[in-house]
């Protein structure tokens, strides 16, 4: 049997894409194991998939100034020997990372022994991460056409970011059922998520007596982000966060608006749903969103506000130029190079495995 070890964490957008590869890995007879941090999300995450977890020591490598920055290259040089130990215990064909500090360790112990890697980065630019990862990588998949002008000769793949199957299977009246919404009415999805959410869940409670009129809300605002004000506003619904029921709003679901994460996005444009971008700012940001969301508008696949310029009115005004353009962003979708990501990146980790 193949084997491979996946890596990956430090944020669930590091961990989600393997969990996403899962069913194809299987199917092709792989044995999966993962390896992360001792105690990081990643652990949790794939807890849920009876999948072999090793634990290893992870060090963060920060740009800013901070204690740690003194103890955690340390960390990371035990983690490395860790890998290196188990590595040689699993003996795996092939590794896959996801990308995150600890895939660091994992990547360059999985290099030192000759295993081949492949590693994905989701953003325009590498994180810090990767660019340590990718002098060894056999192939590097990419996200965007332009992080591809940027990498060493060969090793870029463009693949898109595989996504959940199960967010393509869902069901249009479950949604508007759970929402309490009509069907005779357009929905906008608002994903408002948790970090620097609040100026966009701010911006679309602002605008909800024009949006209300032509459309139906459902507003995924972040724990904690629920505004009372508004529980009982006709066509208008929130919710801290949804798991299973995820697939049942994005059928609903006509437009969506949303921030520019790398995974958010490859999730709307592999569903293909015209959306709308508010990215995270510079200022709150290594500044990947703008990056992210200005490659998305230049292939047709979004429009995009910057937080700087956003007002109700602009807010308003975009919403009723995507609804009315929706089927030339389907179409233009439907043509991009960054679908079908999970076979793309199959075929790699099979050439690089049978190597």
């Amino acid at each position: 049997m193949k084997k491979i070890v996946l890596t990956g964490g430090g944020t669930a957008g590091h961990v989600t894409p393997n969990i996403a590869l899962l069913p194809a890995l299987k199917e092709a007879g792989f044995e999966v194991s993962y390896m992360g941090s001792y105690d990081g999300i990643e652990k949790k995450l794939i807890g849920d998939f009876d999948i072999p977890y090793t634990g290893i020591a992870t060090g963060k490598f920060r740009r800013y100034l901070d204690p740690k920055n003194l103890t955690d290259p340390f960390r990371v040089i035990k983690g490395f020997g860790e890998a290196r130990k188990h590595l040689k215990e699993l003996k795996p064909d092939v590794v896959f990372s996801k990308g995150g500090f600890v895939s660091v360790p994992v990547v360059r112990a999985a290099a030192s022994l000759g295993i081949p890697c492949i590693i994905h980065e989701s953003d325009m630019t590498p994180g810090l991460a990767n660019k340590i990862c990718i002098p060894v990588a056999r192939k590097v998949c990419c996200n965007f056409p332009e992080t591809m002008e940027n990498m060493p000769e060969g090793k870029a793949v463009l693949t898109g970011s595989p996504i959940r199957s199960e967010l393509a299977q869902g069901n249009k009246l479950a949604g508007l059922d759970m929402c309490g919404f009509t069907a005779n009415k357009p929905v906008i999805m608002v994903i408002g998520g948790s970090l620097g959410a609040l100026n966009v869940n701010r911006a679309v409670r602002e605008a909800l007596p024009q949006l209300l009129e032509d459309f139906q809300v459902v507003h995924l605002c972040g724990k904690g982000k629920i505004d009372n004000l508004y529980l009982n506003t006709p066509g208008y619904k929130q919710f801290e966060y949804i798991k299973a029921e995820l697939k049942d709003l994005f059928a609903m679901a006509d437009i969506v608006i949303s921030r520019a994460g790398a995974n958010a996005i490859c999730e709307l444009l592999a569903l293909k749903k015209p959306n709308l971008l508010i990215p995270l700012p510079s200022r709150s940001s290594r500044g990947d969103q703008l990056l992210n969301a200005a490659s998305f508008e230049a292939q047709g696949f979004s429009i995009v506000i910057d937080e700087d310029d956003l007002t109700t009115q602009l807010l308003v005004n975009k919403v009723h130029e995507l609804y009315e353009h929706k089927a030339d962003y389907i179409n233009t979708m439907s043509g991009s190079g960054q679908m079908d990501s999970i076979q793309k990146i199959m075929k790699l980790i099979e050439e690089a495995a049978a190597k």
